[in-house]
């Protein structure tokens, strides 16, 4: 095999890669996941503070605690930890699909207790 046929394979497989991986992190786009800290909470706009970020819910929304079981917002308090998943749009708002409540916070070690966190 010449060297210039191993360059040739090289390149064609790099840009396989490139392509597949940019197509993948487009598909994904909007979607977010984040542990953070309740800042503020307001139930009658149906908004709350994370991370100095505004995150609404909506009906659709679910809420649990870390072991999965299903929660009341009236469970959640500023200043509490959680792990949020949802969707952004292009006023910054995140739209959360489901909302974690967490016993404190959860490092990058200790995410493997928890099989909602991805």
């Amino acid at each position: 095999m010449k060297n210039s046929d191993l360059t040739k394979i090289i390149i064609l497989v790099l840009s396989f890669v490139i392509l597949f991986s940019t197509s993948a992190l487009a598909w994904e786009e909007g979607a977010y996941k984040n542990i953070g800290s309740i800042m503020k909470i307001d139930s009658k706009k149906n908004t709350m503070i994370i991370n100095e970020r505004v995150f609404v819910w909506n009906q659709k929304t679910t809420f649990y605690d870390d072991k999965g079981a299903p929660l009341g917002m009236d469970q959640f308090q500023p200043k509490s930890w959680v792990y949020v998943k949802g969707t952004s749009d292009q006023n910054n708002t995140i739209l959360i699909e489901k909302l974690y409540l967490l016993p404190k916070y959860v490092g990058k070690k200790e995410k493997n207790r928890y099989p909602f966190m991805e």
